[in-house]
């Protein structure tokens, strides 16, 4: 039977894998949008798509290093979830 300890438990969960794969992929973002504007402002340069495309290819490169696992990572917590749903139910 669903009962609020349980469903507590559930979002919990929910939310920490959420938080983790987008941790995963923000970070990375937003230490190289550190580091450019730096360089912008000790150089003043200051163009747009300089500050775009190396977060870009970042989040690209943690996609195409990490999402493999991101992917394993969140197949299992649907099976898991789905696996405490029947047990939940019946």
């Amino acid at each position: 039977m669903l009962t609020p300890e349980v469903a507590t438990d559930l979002i919990s969960e929910t939310l920490h894998v959420v938080m983790l794969l987008v941790t995963l992929l923000v970070v990375p973002g937003l230490v190289v949008g550190l580091l450019v504007s730096l360089f912008q402002a000790a150089t003043q340069i200051n163009e747009q798509t300089l500050s775009f495309l190396p977060k870009l290819l970042v989040t690209l490169l943690v996609v195409g290093l990490a999402g493999r696992w991101m992917v394993g990572y969140l197949m299992d917590f649907c099976v898991s979830i789905f696996q405490r749903a029947s047990t939940l139910i019946g």
